[in-house]
């Protein structure tokens, strides 16, 4: 015979500050935890989502990201002349050649400055992106020192059209704000490749080649045909791998967000613990007249296992709402791989909210199996002398 729910539900109303006080720390911990496991899902989103599965990146060999590959103009002619790349209406390669830097943008919050990607590209490589689009102004002219930037730069830091911004050998002008999606090209500066390689003193050492295949296919078959071209010399992969590898910048937030919520919980735990184990020495009567009703032991264990449980859910439930204004809201990281910044936003998913769930009950189990063992092991006439 089972001990009715109503009956933990009637207790933990009736203590209501201690169950308040609990919840409440069970409810911060999985805050925590939550807070941290939406904003790694929000840089992997934001990541997966920048690559094309039918396209692929070439690095120099050993090269680990465009900022220290260099690809020189005569090892591009030589990858255009491969079969494998798909063509457009027009009959041209679709292929780009690019140069990517590291610019300082200075605002009024961070007067040092915060690293910012500066891609050079020529108007292939912004076809090849299809889910950029310019949101405002237009796009930069071939020769002309002009940019256009994403438009998380544009709300997080108030660039705006029409201002000039001083890198390189001079003034830039921003005549377009993009909008990524959920890429990272939300968070980078595309200018005239030419212009930018001749500012930055590399008119042939280049940082990466973008290529699209014909058909998703045909992928590995370029992949393969690229690097085992000795006279190449580079490293190709999947865009969309290139972009996945660099979730790495998510790893130390992730570990230390994962570590504080540990510890938060063995303290959520101990909080549970010392609740039941008041609950259990307030109710030795309680529990004694159980036992003369009939109830076994393995029933007051489980009635005492379950209150905590429901005391932790609460708390776990609480814990959620906390976090679900952080959905959606933009924040940024710097990658170990880019040297700059990365802006994405928080991503709250429901496998997120049920690992909430699930480590709140969690700790109630763990905070209530010593407290319930405890009741069940109370003799009658002890627990009834007691009251």
């Amino acid at each position: 015979m089972q001990i009715p729910i109503s009956y933990n539900l009637r207790n933990l109303t009736a203590r209501k500050t201690t169950t308040a006080m609990t919840a409440l720390g069970i409810a911060l911990t999985v805050a925590v935890l939550l807070s941290v496991s939406a904003l790694v899902e929000g840089l992997r989103t934001s990541l997966a989502a920048s690559g094309n599965p039918m396209q692929v990146i070439v690095l120099r060999k050993g090269g680990t990201a465009e900022l220290n590959s260099v690809i020189t103009r005569m090892t591009y002619q030589d990858i255009l002349a491969r079969s494998g790349i798909a063509r457009d209406e027009e009959g041209r390669p679709m292929a780009s050649l690019e140069v990517v830097t590291v610019i300082v943008l200075e605002n009024e919050e961070n007067p040092a400055g915060i690293n910012i990607n500066l891609r050079g590209l020529t108007p292939m490589g912004f076809r090849l992106r299809d889910e950029v689009t310019l949101a405002a102004g237009r796009m930069f002219r071939p020769g002309y020192r002009e940019i256009v930037v994403g438009k998380s730069l544009q709300s997080r830091y108030g660039v705006h059209l029409g201002q000039k911004l001083r890198f390189g050998r001079g003034d830039w002008e921003v005549v377009g704000i993009m909008d990524g999606g959920r890429t990272s090209a939300n968070s980078e500066v595309f200018a005239d490749l030419n212009q930018l390689a001749a500012d930055q003193n590399r008119p042939t050492a280049l940082s990466s080649v973008l290529l699209r295949a014909p058909d998703a296919d045909s992928v590995n078959t370029l992949i393969n045909d690229l690097e085992t071209d000795r006279r190449l010399n580079v490293d190709a992969m999947e865009e969309r791998e290139y972009y996945a590898q660099q979730t790495s910048s998510a790893a130390p937030v992730q570990a230390l967000g994962i570590f504080v919520a540990f510890i938060m919980s063995v303290g959520s735990s101990f909080a549970a613990m010392n609740t039941m184990y008041a609950a259990v020495a307030r109710r030795s009567a309680e529990i004694g007249t159980l036992r003369v009703l009939g109830f076994s032991r393995r029933s007051i264990l489980a009635a005492f296992l379950i209150e905590s449980v429901l005391l932790s859910l609460i708390g776990g439930m609480l814990g959620c709402l906390l976090v679900l204004p952080l959905n959606g809201i933009e924040t940024g990281v710097g990658s170990f791989v880019t040297f700059s910044e990365l802006t994405f936003s928080f991503h709250i998913t429901p496998q997120i909210m049920l690992t909430g769930v699930a480590f709140a009950i969690f700790m109630g189990v763990l905070g209530g199996i010593l407290p319930a063992a405890s009741a069940a092991r109370k003799q009658i006439l002890t627990a009834l002398r007691s009251a």
